[in-house]
């Protein structure tokens, strides 16, 4: 089963960083006093009662703002709201309920998901902020937490009321032995035709427009080694052609898909190589400590000779050094695997 997936969100300069650097247990996140600094999502894995998730901080939301990068770290928000299983809005008790957060509070009500109202900063109200806490109730967003991030006062609780959230596990799924492998690579490797070519069938749109998948789609397939998940991944582009927003959207996905998966298919191009952008995200499965497949696709339209394969492979091995003990497989995902 995935791992569930928490959205910290709220205005700028509230704790953010500081709430999640305190959860997942390092300073992962920059913590600042200027507003903004957080531009782009973070993501970090946590566990709480034996559950483990994932926790994405964001950037603060500035609802209004016409500003350039506060409407980014905005829209960064807004993605991992979609991504969420459960999103906690933290607002700043020593401010009391600002326009910012009613503006935030009705968006993340439009959202339809599990959201926990947190106020940080309680510990500057001495022992009792309850009388600076009563306001929060108008954002009709249910109880709100005091809690102090930078002292870890109330986390305890939140955490709890974070857990009960939580979408329950599939028993019958973690009794079986299945195991998730996911396909990764830049956009139009054949990552969708692999995956057809396994099942037998078109269960994934393959074009050859890079970025036909969008997002991560799961099949699952049987044979006499055991049961799979096959996680085909939108391809990650270079992060100066990430702009769409559907685009942040589909890299997100894909790495919460190397996060869940237990093996990893690196799909290579053979006619262009291994480049920058196949070492970072072969990189992010190696670093998530994930079993990892190199495999070089499209091997039929390489031109060979005498001893190609060999040399091949030891450019491979030249490039993601870090992946030495990896297996290669050469293959064409459109006709048959070469070896």
């Amino acid at each position: 089963m995935a791992k569930p997936v928490v959205a910290i969100v709220g205005k700028p300069n509230v704790g953010k960083s500081t709430f999640f650097n305190y959860i997942v247990g390092k300073k992962i996140s920059i913590v600042e006093d200027t507003p903004g600094v957080t531009r782009d999502r973070v993501y970090a894995e946590a566990n709480w009662r034996g559950r483990d998730f994932t926790v994405i901080d964001t950037g603060g939301i500035e609802p209004e703002s016409e500003d350039i990068i506060l409407s980014q770290m905005r829209e960064q928000a807004n993605i991992a709201i979609e991504l969420a299983d459960v999103i906690i809005f933290l607002t700043d008790i020593k401010q009391g309920v600002t326009s910012a957060d009613q503006d935030i509070a009705i968006m993340l009500k439009k959202s339809k998901k599990s959201v926990i109202l947190a106020c940080n900063k309680a510990d500057e109200f001495g022992t009792n902020p309850d009388s600076n806490i009563y306001e929060f109730y108008n954002l009709g967003l249910g109880e709100p937490y005091a809690i102090s991030a930078a002292n870890a006062k109330g986390i305890g609780d939140l955490l709890d009321a974070i857990y009960e959230k939580f979408p329950k596990k599939d028993l019958n799924e973690e009794e079986e032995n299945i195991t998730k492998v996911a396909i990764i690579g830049k956009p139009n490797v054949g990552k969708s035709s692999l995956v057809n070519k396994i099942l037998g069938k078109n269960r994934v749109i393959v074009s050859n427009i890079a970025g036909t998948t969008r997002d991560a789609i799961d099949s699952e397939f049987e044979n006499e080694f055991g049961k799979y998940i096959l996680i085909d991944t939108a391809g990650i582009r270079k992060k100066n052609k990430v702009d769409e927003r559907i685009e942040k959207f589909s890299v997100m996905r894909t790495m919460l898909a190397i996060e869940r998966s237990d093996v990893c298919l690196m799909m290579i191009d053979a006619n262009e190589g291994v480049t920058d952008q196949d070492a970072k995200i072969a990189g992010e499965a190696h670093e998530a400590g994930k079993g990892i497949i190199i495999v070089v696709n499209k091997w039929d339209e390489y031109e060979k000779s005498t001893g190609t394969l060999e040399k091949y492979k030891k450019e491979v091995y030249e490039k993601l050094s870090y992946l030495s003990y990896a297996p290669i497989i050469f293959i064409s995902a459109k006709t048959r695997a070469e070896s």
